[in-house]
């Protein structure tokens, strides 16, 4: 078809899938960034948890400073509040409000809608993950393995993995429940992991029978992982990314078993 110079022809049809998984992430990462609830999970609430218990020994965490096992447990911690627990709560009310039942029509596939909010995730947690290591190192953290190649294959590994497994559990607790249970049992979760997955208090401080089935968790191994490298210089900790990556695998393969959309 010929037309005049000036005019334009329309074109209808669906961005390229790059561009429409690029335009998705940038949306869910701004509307993560602007929720005050979000904020506070993902920003004030870790950065607060550091700095008081790394200023007042109120809990004993062993030889050294505090700080050097407080950082690795709240960087922990920090994945834990982005990827299941506001991931979660969002996903959740987007389900409720058929956000996602309107998504799921569009030229973006389901597996893109996924990828996006993947993403917004991941740089959620750059910036946190840069924003307490500030904090940690002005408070006199000295992480030890942070300088060698394995240390930060290690880390970032364990972040990765930390990430997978519980995104792969909060789309799951998003899909399968109501909004409002998914907004109790998220923040119920949060705070049971904070107190008994090894973030503040040590799990050798919790009896031995607790502690057999506390190790386990998927929060405990990825801040014992994290622990093990950035304050006592280890290697790859393979036990603790084993651990991650069942439940990267048990938690992603049920959330596609079981999600729904609407």
């Amino acid at each position: 078809m010929t037309t005049a110079t000036g005019t334009f022809a329309p074109r209808p049809g669906a961005a390229p899938l790059p561009r429409m998984i690029r335009a998705q992430a940038t949306l869910e990462t701004k509307m993560l960034l602007r929720n005050g609830e979000q904020l506070l999970l993902t920003v004030i609430i870790p950065t607060l948890l550091l700095v008081l218990f790394s200023a007042v020994r109120i809990i004993d965490t062993g030889a050294g400073k505090p700080v050097d096992f407080l950082a690795p447990g709240v960087l922990g911690l920090a994945v834990l509040s982005t990827a299941f627990t506001g991931q979660a709560i969002a996903t959740g009310f987007e389900r409720r409000y058929g956000v996602l039942k309107r998504l799921a029509a569009s030229p973006l596939p389901r597996w893109g809608l996924m990828t996006a909010k993947t993403c917004a995730v991941l740089v959620t947690e750059v910036l946190q993950v840069a924003l307490l290591t500030v904090v940690a190192l002005a408070l006199g953290w000295s992480p030890h393995g942070a300088g060698t190649f394995s240390g930060v294959l290690s880390v970032v590994l364990l972040l990765l993995l930390g990430t997978a497994a519980f995104s792969g559990l909060g789309l799951l607790m998003a899909g399968t429940l109501k909004a409002e249970a998914t907004l109790a049992a998220a923040n119920l979760v949060f705070l049971l992991l904070l107190v008994g997955g090894g973030v503040i208090v040590p799990l050798d401080k919790f009896p031995a029978g607790a502690q057999q089935v506390l190790q386990f968790l998927p929060i405990s191994a990825l801040s014992d992982g994290l622990r093990e490298v950035l304050q006592h210089g280890a290697g790859l900790p393979l036990a603790d990314l084993g651990i991650l990556a069942v439940w990267a695998v048990l938690g992603l393969g049920a959330a596609a078993r079981f999600f729904r959309w609407e």
